[in-house]
């Protein structure tokens, strides 16, 4: 068996157990890296030297009997969130020189427990869109699956990344979906923790990090580590689970995003939970889906006011500049009352919550989109085509509820997936949760053709 076909958490019990080096593992994804990245776009940064000394640390460290809860483990930081010493560009080519003065909070986590960093992964441009093509690489991110269309994004290159065996573990930031959505279409786990949890600065409000993970032990590991503690809850069963598939939009759900929720409700019966499929609590209708929009054009606009010199914004993709745009024409007042709306929206969803514990519904709007999809209606269209795809992730990070992208199955080599929602603060129950499907086998242990 190679290296990387171990779980994470097998692979730091067998570097407890003396029977693999952390420079062994390190050196095996280096190569693996080396080898395969060109045609997967996972990663802006490769780290060699830095990692092979980390690993060589940690190898030290654990020979003289020391214990942290990711010693040796090699990982990737999503290109959002500064590693000291190391290029982190935001998937900006504006910045595609900054090397960052010192680490983000939960840089500094990972870090200090004891990770073998081995580079930053891919990311959209400040986070903004649902896919991860910009100018920073030459490739975007694309799920191992199908090289022609997207991992999705912003946190596309660490799911590339996991899925393709480049990683055991990587972390990714989720401001509308940017977690789970890249998991569900490279047929992982993708955690996205309440708010507040995990406490990273973020470049929009909504965000919040989190793991993308092969299995659930291993996001928990990692979640552990990025929340500095997961606060435990008494696990109850039966359950509540409401599910729904209208996607609140004008179309039709995908008919595998049905499938996917059906074939999981259908388990978490067999488990003993108790499911009901309920409509939708909130439509987002064109009131809200403009206040989505001007949220994230004046989020946008923060992040290249605050990062970007103004000689330098010409080199920003050409969505950016639409969204910088429309964020410096919004007035104070606009940018209240646009929070109020998203503020109502969310409080319908919360309202739901009041009879059930868990939502269920799918993560996408069908397979992974071929690479230019998001942009054949040109940069005012992109909101609306993004939408249609991943609209069914965004209500949660207004809420600040907890959120877990799970694998359902893959159909016709494309992977789907399902997400689960639960209460606020009961990150704990809703991983159990999502352990116990796992158990069960709610999707099989599959790999990309590069696995091998």
């Amino acid at each position: 068996m190679s290296l990387h076909e171990l779980s994470a958490t097998e692979q730091f019990d067998a570097l407890r157990g003396g029977e693999v080096s952390s420079r062994e593992l390190t050196e095996h994804y280096l190569r693996r890296i080396e080898r395969l990245d060109a045609g997967l776009g996972a990663f802006v940064t490769v780290t060699p030297e830095l990692a092979l000394e980390e690993a060589v640390r940690a190898d030290k460290r654990i020979a003289a009997g020391e214990w942290a809860p990711l010693l040796g483990l090699p990982i990737g930081i999503k290109d959002l969130y500064p590693a000291a010493g190391v290029r982190t560009t935001f998937g900006s080519a504006a910045l595609a020189g900054f090397v960052a003065p010192e680490d983000s909070w939960t840089t500094a986590l990972v870090r200090r427990a004891g990770a073998v960093l081995v580079g930053k992964t891919n990311t959209a441009e400040f986070g903004a869109t649902c896919y991860t093509h910009n100018d920073v690489t030459a490739q975007p991110a694309v799920t191992p699956y199908d090289l022609g269309r997207y991992a999705s994004g912003s946190s596309g290159g660490a799911a590339t990344a996991v899925a393709a065996g480049l990683l055991p573990l990587a972390t990714a930031g989720d401001g509308a979906g940017s977690t789970r959505t890249p998991a569900a279409v490279c047929h992982l786990v993708g955690v996205k923790p309440s708010r507040g949890l995990v406490g990273s600065p973020a470049l929009v409000s909504t965000t919040v990090e989190g793991p993308i993970a092969r299995t659930v032990a291993d996001a928990a590991l990692l979640l552990d580590v990025m929340a500095d503690g997961v606060p435990a809850c008494a696990p109850r069963k039966p359950l509540r689970v409401a599910m729904w598939t209208d996607t609140g939009l004008d179309g039709p759900p995908h008919p595998q995003a049905v499938r996917a929720v059906e074939r999981t409700a259908a388990l978490l019966r067999d488990l003993g939970h108790d499911v009901r499929e309920v409509p939708i609590p909130a439509g987002c209708d064109e009131r809200v889906r403009q206040a989505l929009r001007k949220h994230f054009a004046s989020s946008v606009h923060a992040a290249v006011s605050t990062l970007v010199p103004p000689d330098d914004r010409g080199s920003l993709l050409p969505y950016t500049r639409h969204l910088y745009a429309e964020g410096e024409a919004m007035l104070g007042r606009e940018v209240l009352a646009v929070e109020g709306i998203l503020a109502e929206y969310a409080g319908a969803f919360l309202a739901a919550f009041a009879d059930f514990d868990v939502a269920l519904t799918p993560v996408t709007n069908g397979p992974p989109v071929p690479i230019g999809h998001f942009l054949a209606g040109g940069v005012e269209a992109v909101p609306e085509s993004m939408l249609a795809w991943s609209g069914y992730t965004p209500w949660a990070n207004f809420t600040g509820q907890p959120a877990i992208a799970l694998p359902s199955h893959v159909d016709e080599g494309l992977p789907h997936g399902v997400q689960l929602v639960g209460r606020p603060r009961h990150d704990a129950e809703l991983l159990a949760l999502a352990a116990e499907l796992e158990d069960a086998a709610l999707w099989q242990d599959i790999h990309p053709p590069c696995w091998d």
